[in-house]
């Protein structure tokens, strides 16, 4: 594996749950205005590399994974997760993948080794950009491997697949059409491109499935998006896809995951209680009552249906032909 020339970032962003915001018609304009959010990323994952491991698994892929079976194993289903995005692809050797918010590097590093594509990683956390580089370095593929400190605000290279997993919660509404716009404009005509994401329900939608927008589950959204995601907002399913085909793409697939996710939270929050001592040693008791109950309390909303996560499959218009 080579790795060509350096800069990276990553992106995420979480958002009170039940709540819809309206399609704005104008994507921002400035680029001044389109400037990463690079503090809140790296006051999350660069908090400590040692912490996270503690509840990791070794694929240290920091997202929801995928059972294919009772008896797969969390790195097993981290990487059923992963190839469910690179399938839907349909990425071919020779080709150029994007990822957007590329964490500890797993998904490109399965890329470059079974899909044999070159990978361009975005990253807003140093942390990651240098765990990355090692483990890219570290592949078995001849394929490069460009680990970039920047945010898509910043990226405008042509390239032929996109895929994002679990960092468009930090993208921030006001940004959603710019984004796909730019990833439109970045991709063939043939163009695909994945997202997976949190996603909440507005509270229409879960007053018609019985439910309705609780003061706790405000609460504990609230806390989320003030002390574990700095600047985070959670879509809907809809904004997903109306941002999408708004930008010219077709939707052809969204997927819910939230029974993988229950169990997947299940095993780190269990994980993290079991290597207390670790986890306090890496950071300090109190982040460690604060991911807990982080981790528990998204376990209990997403088994209460309060909340879900959706695999989206973005076509551009030579991709629906053929």
């Amino acid at each position: 594996m080579r790795a060509t020339e350096q800069t990276g970032n990553d992106e995420l962003t979480c958002r009170e749950e039940g709540q819809q915001r309206t399609m704005s018609d104008n994507s921002t304009s400035s680029t001044e205005e389109l400037r990463p959010h690079f503090e809140d990323i790296q006051a999350h994952y660069d908090l400590s590399d040692d912490f996270f491991g503690v509840f990791q698994d070794p694929t240290r892929k920091y997202s929801c994974a995928f059972f294919t079976g009772p008896n797969v194993s969390l790195s097993e289903a981290q990487i059923a997760n992963i190839d469910q995005h690179l399938d839907r692809l349909d990425l071919k050797p020779g080709m150029t993948l994007l990822e957007v918010g590329c964490g500890w590097g797993m998904t490109m590093k399965r890329a470059m080794e079974r899909y044999d594509v070159n990978v361009i990683g975005l990253t807003l956390s140093k942390n990651q950009q240098a765990y990355c580089n090692h483990l890219l370095s570290q592949a078995d593929s001849d394929r490069t491997f460009d680990v970039r400190l920047e945010g898509w605000e910043q990226f405008h290279s042509p390239v032929d697949r996109i895929v994002s997993i679990e960092a468009f919660e930090h993208f921030g509404f006001e940004r959603y059409d710019d984004f796909f716009k730019t990833c439109f404009d970045i991709l063939p005509d043939d163009g695909r491109m994945t997202i997976q994401s949190s996603v909440g329900y507005h509270p229409y939608d879960l007053q018609a499935r019985g439910k309705k927008l609780t003061f706790e589950l405000a609460r504990f959204v609230k806390f989320m998006i003030t002390e574990i995601f700095p600047g985070g907002r959670v879509p809907t399913t809809q904004m997903m896809v109306e941002h999408g085909e708004k930008a010219g793409f077709v939707v052809p697939e969204t997927l819910s995951l939230r029974n993988h996710y229950i169990k997947t939270l299940g095993i780190w929050a269990s994980r993290l209680e079991q290597h207390k001592e670790a986890a306090i040693a890496a950071t300090d008791e109190e982040n460690y009552n604060r991911y807990m109950k982080y981790l528990t309390g998204c376990q209990y909303y997403f088994i209460d249906e309060s909340i879900d996560v959706s695999l989206v499959t973005y076509l551009k218009p030579g991709a629906v032909a053929a």
